[in-house]
């Protein structure tokens, strides 16, 4: 009997907890649910537009005022190096746009490259393009396509640039046109101002070269001509230049650039340079990474550092990610040449200033560069 009481109370218990609990669920069933607001990055990705950036911010110092290096220029230094934004739309069909904006003491280098003057902000590239089938062709500002190495610290394994990079140009203002032949071979042809020059009252154009080739998976050969009359010399500037890396596993890649101009002069012999690098980068594991940067300049006329030397440098970084978006990089660097041309140091007197010179210099560096 006590038992059956017992079971009538938890049975009526349970109805009743039915009745209440069940209206609720309906109630909160027939609730239409709250819409949610789109991402942005869903909506640029509905658009096709895509927005990219990074920020680099370094330390540095050097035994010198490192001579021949194209952005570590000061002595003894903390500076942001870069904050970029890239922002594009480039349909495969149609009419597309992409401009890439920066602001840092690495402006103020492309400025001066560019146009003599002295900037914290640049438009490094500013382009319309239009696609059609493999055909791509743009027409603006854009980034050489010699070297191995980028002006944007994003594509690089190392911290500095090589000595290569010193001596290569920056960038074009004119037309570029793409067509990918195949799968594996892509060609391209331009016509630019010249090097580094946005605008130009004088008639000559720069006619750019290129094919890009990947006969097998991992390894990619480029090969691009510069041919023209540069304004500042009024005479003929003709560089090639030579890429070729190789992904030997997912954790070693292997590079080498070459690099060989010449200028001619309008009165005298032809100032001529070549060069070649070798780069061996490798993954210690999921966070960690050695890039190890060896070259040799041979600056037969002078052209490059205004000096005929032969230069040669080592440079040695550790990418450390603890994040997938973040990178700190440790190097270390040491150049060296034939000659005393490294500004070693500067002395205020009465009678001016006197400059002594080494031949050779070391840095020491740390970048933080988080790209988003």
């Amino acid at each position: 009997m006590r038992r059956f009481q017992l079971s009538g109370v938890t049975a009526a218990a349970t109805l009743l907890a039915a009745a209440v609990v069940a209206p609720c669920a309906r109630a909160d069933d027939a609730t239409p649910a709250k819409p949610t607001a789109p991402a942005l990055a869903d909506l640029l990705g509905a658009s096709g537009i895509t927005i990219t950036g990074y920020v680099a911010a370094s330390y540095y110092h050097s035994s010198g005022y490192n001579s021949f290096h194209e952005f570590d220029v000061e002595h003894d230094t903390f500076q942001l190096d870069q904050a970029g934004l890239q922002v594009g739309y480039q349909p495969k069909e149609g009419f597309g746009a992409f401009v890439d904006v920066l602001a840092g003491e690495d402006a103020r280098i492309l400025n001066y490259s560019e146009n003599g003057t002295d900037s914290t902000f640049n438009v490094r590239q500013a382009y319309a393009q239009y696609a059609r089938g493999s055909f791509t062709i743009i027409g603006g500002k854009y980034t050489t396509l010699a070297g191995y190495e980028y002006s944007n610290p994003v594509g690089n394994t190392n911290f500095s640039r090589s000595l290569l990079f010193y001596a290569e140009p920056l960038t074009h203002t004119g037309v570029r046109a793409t067509w990918a032949a195949t799968d594996t071979l892509s060609l391209t042809v331009g016509a630019n101002n010249g090097w580094n020059t946005t605008s130009t009252s004088y008639g000559s154009k720069t006619l750019e070269l290129a094919a890009a080739l990947t006969p097998l998976k991992g390894l990619t050969l480029n090969l691009e001509g510069y041919f023209g009359k540069e304004p500042s010399y009024d005479a003929q500037r003709d560089f090639i230049d030579f890429v070729g890396a190789y992904a030997i596993t997912d954790a070693l890649t292997i590079a080498l650039s070459y690099d060989w101009g010449k200028q001619q002069q309008v009165a005298g012999e032809d100032l001529k340079w070549d060069g070649i690098a070798a780069y061996v980068n490798y993954a210690l594991s999921s966070q960690w990474r050695v890039s190890l940067r060896g070259e040799y300049l041979d600056d037969k006329d002078g052209f490059v550092t205004g000096t005929p030397q032969k230069l040669k440098e080592g440079t040695l970084t550790f990418g450390y990610s603890p994040v997938k978006n973040f990178e700190l990089r440790l190097e270390a660097r040491y150049d060296t040449s034939g000659e005393s041309t490294f500004l070693k140091s500067v002395h205020a007197g009465g009678d001016g200033n006197t400059y002594e010179y080494a031949d050779n210099q070391s840095e020491i560096a740390i970048q933080a560069l988080y790209k988003f």
